[in-house]
């Protein structure tokens, strides 16, 4: 799991037929001090998190081909929770 602040959302007018109707975000990755970890990612978000909003990550395949409902998903990254309160 990796912590990550929300960029943004994102769209594709081409994409994997998995990712059809799936919600993209731009995430960026954080380590406990809220510095950068890393560059950007894209995430799918079935929790409808906003810009601003730090958020919790999995790279977990198994869950990104579940939330899709598709076996051969290209998805690696899922936002899995939104933290409610955060302090750095």
């Amino acid at each position: 799991m990796q912590p990550a602040i929300v960029l943004g959302s994102t769209r594709a007018t081409v994409k994997h037929e998995s990712l059809i109707g799936q919600r993209l975000v731009v995430v960026q990755p954080t380590g406990l001090d809220d510095s950068a970890d890393g560059p950007p990612l894209i995430a799918l978000d079935g929790l409808g998190s906003r810009r601003g909003d730090h958020v919790m990550l999995t790279s977990d395949g198994s869950y990104a081909r579940e939330a899709c409902n598709h076996d051969h998903t290209p998805a690696r990254w899922t936002v899995i929770g939104i933290i409610d309160e955060h302090s750095a």
